[in-house]
């Protein structure tokens, strides 16, 4: 028989990856071809710090790893990048979760944005000094990179709200969770 507390966490694990997966897929979704809009929310990344922050035990930085080299790979992105800032990310929300948990969803909120902004600025650096070509994987102008961090982070409490309704993705009380 399974342990309970292992259940949860198996049970929040593909729940994650099944959501995770499915923003991939909708992502790839030839929705309205040739035309060239405002850019939207990385929802994966939004998903990620949502889930971290209220369940980490749930999402071990080895399923992030794995499903953000995934999105890497589906979207042409640079192999690898994307997938080690959305680890450092994740850990550092991780790190700081048990003191993000006392306070309300709005200091979450301006802190995740905060985090979402550096993650923006590692990614536009790293591909600076490691000189990645432009003909592979193009990087994205400045200013389509700072509407797409406003969308998401403008994306967060919406991304909360259908994890947590889907999901059920709630704050763990003191004491709930377990380690590993």
């Amino acid at each position: 028989m399974i342990d309970p507390a292992r259940s949860r966490r198996l049970v929040g694990q593909a729940a994650y990856v099944g959501i995770g997966l499915t923003i991939l897929v909708v992502a790839l979704l030839p929705l309205s071809p040739g035309r060239v809009g405002w850019p939207g929310p990385d929802l994966l990344v939004a998903l990620t710090l949502a889930w971290v922050l209220r369940r980490p035990e749930q999402v071990p930085v080895a399923v992030i790893a794995a499903l953000a080299l995934t999105a890497d790979v589906l979207l042409m992105r640079p192999i690898g990048l994307g997938a080690a800032i959305m680890v450092a990310g994740s850990e550092a929300a991780r790190l700081r979760e048990h003191r993000w948990r006392a306070q309300g969803f709005l200091v979450e909120w301006l802190r995740v944005g905060v985090l979402m902004g550096a993650m923006v600025l590692a990614d536009r650096v790293l591909r600076t000094i490691l000189a990645v070509p432009q003909t592979l994987a193009p990087m994205p102008p400045l200013g389509q990179d700072l509407l797409r961090l406003i969308a998401t982070a403008a994306a967060y409490p919406l991304v909360v709200w259908v994890a947590r309704t889907l999901a059920g993705l709630r704050r763990a009380a003191p004491g709930e969770t377990e380690p590993g």
